[in-house]
């Protein structure tokens, strides 16, 4: 339904390759009541994603990927960086269907049970996209290795540690990427109730083989 409080007065797209730039002219209702001017902005339309933080209750461990990142490149970051699973939603799947697809394929986990921990927008000033994220129920013994796909020229190293490990290097500032460091702190405070809700529930498959 239209947003009353808005004024869409012209969209164009400016660019279509594996993204896409749209333009808007917008504008707005001020908390005064009246009317802003005309706004244009530009808006970066990736798509939808879906992301997972593959959690072992039975060993209080995680599973998170590290893979080169052009964004943070361009930042002046390290570019290889640690995060939790993640993947596109694409036309006619689930987020809930892409965390356990994805967490197959970059990191060879089989997601048991599911989660919901936030569904947010990546970066509301700049782009459409959305983030579902979750955490997953694995079995993370033998996790390890390098996954991805060939074709997507992915290239992704799995780390399996302790929960605190990985906590502590959230607190260090170690990790960067905004999904895992939401993730982590939701498990800071959640893993106690998770590892009772799991409790004595069948494992999920191990990991494969990469």
């Amino acid at each position: 339904m239209p947003d009353r409080n808005v004024d869409i007065l012209q969209k164009k797209t400016l660019f279509q390759g594996y993204f896409r730039i749209d333009s808007y002219r917008v504008r707005h209702r001020k908390f005064d009541g009246g009317w802003s001017e005309a706004i244009e902005r530009e808006v970066f339309e990736r798509g939808h994603a879906a992301a997972v933080l593959p959690y072992d209750p039975d060993r209080d461990a995680v599973v998170l990927i590290e893979q080169f990142r052009v964004g943070a490149l361009a930042a002046g970051r390290h570019p290889w960086m640690l995060e939790v699973v993640a993947g596109m939603v694409e036309e006619g799947e689930t987020p809930e269907a892409v965390a356990r697809r994805e967490a197959v394929e970059e990191a060879g986990c089989r997601i048991g049970e599911l989660v919901g921990i936030a569904d947010f927008l990546a970066s509301a000033g700049a782009s459409s996209e959305t983030i579902r994220l979750y955490c997953g129920r694995i079995d993370s013994t033998g996790a390890g290795g390098v996954f991805g796909l060939a074709e997507e020229n992915e290239d992704i190293r799995v780390r399996a540690m302790p929960a605190d490990e990985a906590i502590a290097l959230l607190d260090g500032g170690t990790l960067v990427n905004a999904p895992v460091i939401i993730a982590l702190h939701w498990l800071a405070r959640r893993r106690e109730e998770l590892r009772r809700l799991w409790a004595g529930l069948p494992s999920p498959q191990s990991p494969q083989s990469p």
